[in-house]
């Protein structure tokens, strides 16, 4: 019974996995459109978008890695 449950968690970390390798696709695909200055917000400065920019990115990042490390956990 627990090699069917960790069996699941796997399956699940790599559909993690995968939908936010697809997401990082995208974001860089779109990165202008996404992270590029909005005329509609004169207050927005250059620090707003680059943390802004480090939030989404290293959260990217640290969402891609424990879900790799989580499906490529061995029993």
């Amino acid at each position: 019974m627990q090699n069917e449950v960790f069996l699941l968690f796997r399956v699940l970390a790599a559909a993690v996995f995968f939908a936010t390798v697809y997401a990082g696709y995208y974001m860089l695909k779109n990165f202008e459109k996404l992270f590029g200055v909005d005329p509609n917000i004169p207050s927005e400065n250059a620090s707003a978008g680059a943390y802004s920019k480090v939030l989404v990115i290293s959260t990217g990042v640290h969402a891609l890695l424990a879900s790799g490390a989580f499906a490529l956990l061995l029993h």
